[in-house]
Parts: C-alpha cells; sequence; structure tokens
C-alpha cells in the first residue's frame, strides 16, 4: 500500500514562517470521521515529522460519542498499546479562526510502527482502494461537496436546534434555495470562510444557499489525486466547524437535523484518468464511455453491501424520503438529481459520475474507497447498470434501498466483496464500533418514548 508521510522540511519552513504560533492541533481521523488527537507546544512539531508521534490504539476503537469499544479488539486485549503515527503531507497549516495563533497538522497510523491500529485508520482504507485502480492502469479523480446546516448555538423555547440569525436579525424559515439575498446576510461568515480555505490551500469555490433555511454547500476542486481531494474534505469539514464555532454558530453536519425540511449530503464526484490525466471516461455521448457504465455497474452491484458505510448512524435514514433529492433506489440517470448515481451534463472531457447516496455524516475516507471498489469491481466484471432514468426517479425506482440501519449494518456484515473491498481487520473494528452504538441507540429512551406512550400505552 503506497502511504506517504510530510517531508520535516515542511515544519521548519511552517515554524520559520509562523513564530507566532504557540500550539500545534495534531489530529487523526477515526472511523465515525471524527478528529481525535492532541494540543500540542510548537516545539513539539518538528519531532513529529522527524520521528512520529505515538498515540494509544484505542484512538482508532471509539463511537461517535467517544467512548471504547472493547469488541474492536483496540482497547486491552493489545493493552491500549502507543502506535506510532506520521504526518499527511500538505496538512500543515494556521487554524486562522482560534483566537489564539495556532497552527494544524493531520496524522495518519504507519503501516508498520503503527500496528496494532493501523488496519484502523480509514486513511489506509482509501488508501488501499486507489492502489489496487491504479494497479490497473485506472487514476481515481474525485471531488467532495458537503451540505450542512448553519444553526444558532441557542436552542429554542422547546429545546430543538433552529437556523442562525442572518445580519439583519431575521432567523430564515423558508428554504429560499438558491437565494443570494440569503447568502449575503451570511457574509461575515463566509467571509472567514474563505479566507481560513485559503489559508489552508483548500480549493473552496461556489457557495449555494440549499434547499432548507440556513442549509449552505460549498463545493471543492476535483483532484487528481484522490487521497489528496478527500483529505481536504475532511480538513474542510475541520475547518467550517471552527469558523462557524467563532461566529457563535454551530455547523451541523447530521443526515437529517431536521424531520421536516431537507437532509444534508456527501456527493462524491469521481471520474478515471489514465496515468498522464486523460478522462477515460470522456465522451461526447451524455452517458459516457462503456467504462462509466461499468463503473456505474458495479457502484450499484455494491450498494446493498456498502450503505452501512455511506449512512453509517441511525439518523442517516431519516434522510431517505420521496421527493427530497435524497435517492432511494438503485438508479442511474444523465442531468438527473432523482437518481443515486448521476452523469452530470457539461463538455466531453468532464464526464464524469456524481454519487448522490452518502448522508454529510458519512466518513468521506470510507465512503470513497466503498465507491471506488464498487466501480473496480464493476470494470472487471463489466456490470451493465441498465437503461438509464430519464424524469422522475422516484416514481420508476426498480429495486429500493433497505433504508434502515439494522439491515444495512447485517448486509455489510455478511459480504465478502465488504472484507476484501475494506480489509478484514478494518471491517471487524468498523462493526464492532457500529454494533454497540445500535446497542446504544436503540436502548435510549427519550423524549418521543414518552409523548407517544407514557400516558397511552
Amino acid at each position: 500500500m503506497t502511504m506517504q508521510f510530510a517531508n520535516p522540511q515542511e515544519a521548519r519552513d511552517f515554524l520559520e514562517r509562523h513564530p507566532e504560533v504557540r500550539s500545534i492541533e495534531l489530529m487523526l481521523i477515526d472511523a465515525n470521521g471524527i478528529p481525535r488527537g492532541k494540543l500540542l507546544h510548537r516545539d513539539e512539531l518538528l519531532p513529529i515529522f522527524e520521528n512520529g508521534r505515538p498515540l494509544p490504539s484505542s484512538i482508532l476503537s471509539l463511537t461517535i460519542q467517544g467512548e471504547d469499544v472493547e469488541a474492536s479488539g483496540l482497547v486491552w486485549e493489545v493493552a491500549d498499546a502507543d502506535c506510532w503515527t506520521y504526518p499527511v503531507p500538505g496538512s500543515l497549516a494556521l487554524q486562522p479562526w482560534r483566537a489564539t495563533p495556532t497552527g494544524q497538522v493531520q496524522v495518519s497510523m504507519h503501516p508498520t510502527q503503527g500496528l496494532p491500529a493501523t488496519p484502523g485508520d480509514p486513511r489506509h482504507v482509501l488508501a488501499r482502494a486507489i492502489d489496487r485502480l491504479k494497479a490497473d492502469g485506472y487514476h481515481p479523480v474525485m471531488a467532495v461537496e458537503l451540505e450542512f446546516y448553519l444553526l444558532d448555538k441557542q436552542r429554542d423555547a422547546t429545546g430543538r436546534p433552529q437556523p442562525a440569525l442572518q445580519m439583519n436579525g431575521v432567523r430564515p424559515q423558508a428554504p429560499q434555495v438558491y437565494g443570494v439575498y440569503e447568502l449575503e446576510q451570511l457574509q461575515p461568515f463566509l467571509d472567514d470562510l474563505y479566507a481560513a480555505c485559503e489559508a489552508q490551500g483548500l480549493p473552496v469555490r461556489t457557495a449555494i444557499s440549499e434547499y432548507a433555511p440556513g442549509q449552505l454547500e460549498l463545493t471543492l476542486e476535483h483532484r487528481f489525486d484522490a487521497l489528496q481531494a478527500v483529505d481536504e474534505g475532511i480538513r474542510y469539514k475541520r475547518l467550517v466547524k471552527g469558523v462557524a464555532n467563532k461566529h457563535g454558530y454551530v455547523a451541523c453536519f447530521m443526515a437529517k437535523p431536521f424531520g421536516d425540511l431537507a437532509g444534508s449530503g456527501l456527493h462524491m464526484h469521481v471520474s478515471l484518468a489514465d496515468e498522464q490525466g486523460n478522462n477515460l471516461m470522456a465522451s461526447e455521448d451524455p452517458q459516457g464511455t462503456p467504462l462509466l457504465r461499468h463503473a456505474i455497474g458495479g457502484m450499484m452491484a455494491t450498494l446493498d453491501d456498502a450503505l452501512a458505510i455511506f449512512c453509517p448512524n441511525a439518523n442517516s435514514y431519516r434522510r431517505f424520503q420521496a421527493n427530497s433529492y435524497a435517492p432511494l433506489a438503485k438508479s442511474w440517470g444523465v442531468n438527473n438529481r432523482t437518481v443515486s448515481f448521476r452523469v452530470p451534463g457539461g463538455p466531453a472531457p468532464s464526464r464524469h459520475v456524481e454519487h448522490r447516496i452518502c448522508g454529510a455524516d458519512a466518513n468521506p475516507y470510507l465512503a470513497a474507497a466503498a465507491i471506488l471498489a464498487g466501480i473496480h469491481k464493476g470494470i472487471r466484471e463489466q456490470i451493465d447498470p441498465g437503461e438509464a432514468i430519464v424524469g422522475n426517479g422516484y416514481e420508476q425506482a426498480r429495486e429500493t434501498l433497505a433504508t434502515d440501519w439494522l439491515t444495512a449494518l447485517r448486509n455489510l456484515e455478511r459480504s465478502d466483496w465488504a472484507r476484501d473491498a475494506l480489509g478484514e481487520d478494518f471491517l471487524k473494528i468498523f462493526l464492532a464500533i457500529k454494533w454497540e452504538e445500535f446497542r446504544q441507540f436503540v436502548s435510549e429512551v427519550g423524549e418521543q418514548d414518552w409523548r407517544w406512550y407514557l400516558t397511552h400505552a
């Protein structure tokens, strides 16, 4: 597996350019896509680049609430051993949203020095999927597109989260999709967000007011290096949360924070290129090349097995509702937002697939790995995706998704494809975490139980 780490010269140059920085946030991404790590003194930065930094094996065994999962095999049976991490190239940057000058560096487990935790590192899972495609002459080109809600830190009188106040003091109530006035009302936040992205070298482009009050989307440029594209998506999510916090907001990446409003998705754009960067899916035909069709066929064939990766939480499945811009079936089409796999319009060299299944709560490393592994299967087996959907895909669904968490977890657990695609050791860890979360979630008695059953059962 190809795993390159950063050159120590990056740290030397950063420290020389930024004598004002006293602290460095070190972060490792866990199975849930959550940054975990430490806040370090600047004097500790260069040694990390030269010799790595140990982190406990249990850091990759945590639930979304940060609790150890013993069944992962990364806690007591390995004595919560120290495992060595090294910096990801290009990840050392400022965190401009902090009140005190602070840096940030992302680390990943070393393939051998990071054992026994290395198999639990989701970045390695993606690197493996990329390597497998490259070995067959295909270089994945990807872009990450994340939707999120900008909420007030203050809840409403009923304790319900609420959209952030605009500059004019008004709280948005209507969707106002593509509203430019709504973007203007968030100008201080967006100005800081773009400035922070520029400081971190993140290729953020268009901002859109999405299909709900307070919902936004900013697009990231595609990258010939798919691992770089997803690294940038991960760091963008961390940045959005940091800038929002500075402005007194909460950036919410839940898949479905409000039952009566649009959910938030993680859309992954992908094509395959040759070694020189030529798009192998390029075609004057809007439906693309046979390679593109086989790629879609593979993603459709593996969708049931991968759904628990794309939609990893109980809340993820609340997003699947008809006529909601969240897909419900194994379907594809051209310039069609009612299907799961959309081939956008545009000139031939830009031909690619937009994968629309994932919720914004998915781990981008794992989502990308499952997408690429599905594509690889489709190409190798020349899987035909069937006819493209024309018109309303919700009304033409041929094979709907299993839109509940339990079924998705069971499908993933018994999948030989997933065991090979994600790695048996990783799958064991991931499933241990998710089954523990499932048990905790279904055993918790909450407000809805009391409202429905307290006096009427």
